[in-house]
């Protein structure tokens, strides 16, 4: 049952259209799997076992009838508990779906749970006073990443076989590094935030975290599309994104570079994963060399921590029952003059022109995903004599490649194309605005080359806790 458990989403729905395989015999594997091994890896938040099992029983038609997933505890669920890993919202239960969800229903999936985040997703890490940290399946000392990474952990390890994850600074690009796995932040408005805001930036979208191209493709098309009243809206893709997994590439011109937008030291083994897929890249014959775009801005960090700031103040809930990152960045985002917060915002647009006309000349870039393996867990506060201002600026020496692709609104990938010492290492492409498709493409022609679906951790293979 080990091998079902890691089989592709697409192949899970096949098997079920031919009744190789029954919903409910899928939803039960699932369940036993995360009764077994996540008591040590802290995946989920919420497991539904009773509403699962009743969808799996009559499962919607569609596209991935029967098929199970794992919904990101940031993301609303109608009668499921949606805590936002704070504490101030610990019994939320949202009358509605989120619009992904929604969709995500529609196409037949069922919802085992939901998965860990940290407190509103605010850092890279997956760690929460009301929720605990979540752990790494690969190496349960380290994180699975964030904010995505109860996703992440729980896709592979093998208690779910696709899940949704969201994006505003990296959350969906940094737990598939870290894990393993291929994750997908789709370009601006390509996935509708309703019934929310998209805010000033669009910086935040919801996206797949999956173990195959096909399969993160396939959820993609599931997901996109417009709501009514939404403020970016995506063009209508060319063909569904899962065709452009068998389409050839053509021969693309390849930026790389392993210099991140600020001044951080990248770890040897992330800018090796980089190096090897340029390298990798020429050999399939691409137009490879290396170039970075124009966005060493050293302001453009205080730019977008102002933009973020807001967030934490905006969510309805006193300060003083926030984690101290949380509450250090909404009272800094109240301090924050208004004008001064409106000119971060028409800054970091205009350089977000500056910075995409990189790709004027360039199909893809392809940098590390990360700067640093999977780091362990409580990192965030180590040397910081528990100042959380200083924590939150300790996120860069992890995660300097991802935010600045937020603020564009490029869509970009990490695919699991590297391993250091037994652990996981991603590479991120980067394409031009809308060209979801482009990177679809690539991104299978690599996993072609160098599969990666039959890596798994060690702990994944338990068959008793």
């Amino acid at each position: 049952m080990t091998e079902l458990a890691f089989a592709p989403a697409l192949e899970l729905a096949e098997r079920i259209r031919t009744r190789e395989v029954s919903p409910l015999e899928l939803v039960e594997l699932y369940l036993d799997r995360i009764e077994r091994l996540d008591p040590e890896l802290n995946a989920y938040v919420t497991v539904d076992a009773e509403g699962a099992l009743e969808a799996a029983r009559e499962p919607r038609d569609g596209p991935f009838s029967g098929v199970p997933i794992s919904i990101k505890d940031l993301t609303d669920t109608a009668g499921l508990r949606t805590t936002y890993s704070t504490k101030a919202r610990a019994d939320n239960v949202p009358q509605i779906d989120a619009a992904t969800v929604r969709r995500i229903r529609e196409a037949g999936f069922v919802v085992l749970g939901k998965t860990n985040t940290s407190e509103f997703g605010t850092i890279g890490v997956t760690e929460s006073e009301l929720n605990g940290a979540c752990r790494n399946p690969w190496d349960t000392s380290r994180t699975p990443g964030g904010s995505s990474g109860g996703a992440a952990a729980a896709t592979a390890a093998g208690m779910c076989p696709i899940a949704q994850g969201s994006d505003g600074g990296g959350s969906i690009r940094n737990p598939s590094s870290c894990c393993g796995l291929v994750g997908i932040k789709p370009s601006r408005g390509r996935v509708s935030p309703a019934p929310w805001s998209s805010g000033s930036l669009g910086l935040g979208t919801n996206g797949p975290i999956a173990r195959t191209v096909r399969d993160a493709a396939a959820l993609l098309d599931m997901i996109s599309g417009h709501e009514t009243g939404d403020f970016f809206v995506a063009p209508e893709p060319e063909r569904p994104f899962l065709a452009e997994a068998g389409r050839d590439p053509g021969r693309l011109r390849i930026a790389f570079t392993v210099k991140p937008p600020v001044d951080v030291p990248v770890d040897e083994e992330c800018a090796n994963a980089a190096l090897g897929t340029a390298a990798l890249l020429a050999e399939l014959g691409h137009d490879v060399r290396e170039a970075a775009p124009a966005w060493a801005i050293p302001e453009l960090i205080d730019h977008f921590v102002r933009v973020w700031q807001i967030g934490p103040a905006t969510m309805d809930i006193a300060f003083d029952e926030l984690e101290p990152i949380n509450r250090a960045l909404a009272e800094d985002a109240v301090a924050t003059p208004s004008p001064d917060a409106a000119i971060s915002v028409y800054r970091l647009q205009a350089e977000t022109r500056r910075i995409v006309a990189f790709w004027d000349d360039v199909d893809v870039l392809v940098t590390p995903t990360l700067a640093l393996p999977p780091v362990p867990i409580g990192w965030t506060f180590e040397d910081t004599d528990g100042d959380p201002r200083a924590a939150f600026e300790r996120q860069l020496l992890f995660t300097p490649f991802t935010p600045v692709i937020n603020v564009t609104g490029q869509p970009a990938m990490s695919l699991p194309l590297h391993w250091s010492d037994g652990l996981p290492v991603g590479v991120q492409l980067v394409g031009r605005p809308f060209a979801e498709a482009t990177l679809v493409r690539l991104a299978a022609q690599l996993e072609n080359e160098r599969p990666w679906i039959g890596y798994r951790p060690s702990m994944a293979e338990r068959t008793s806790a």
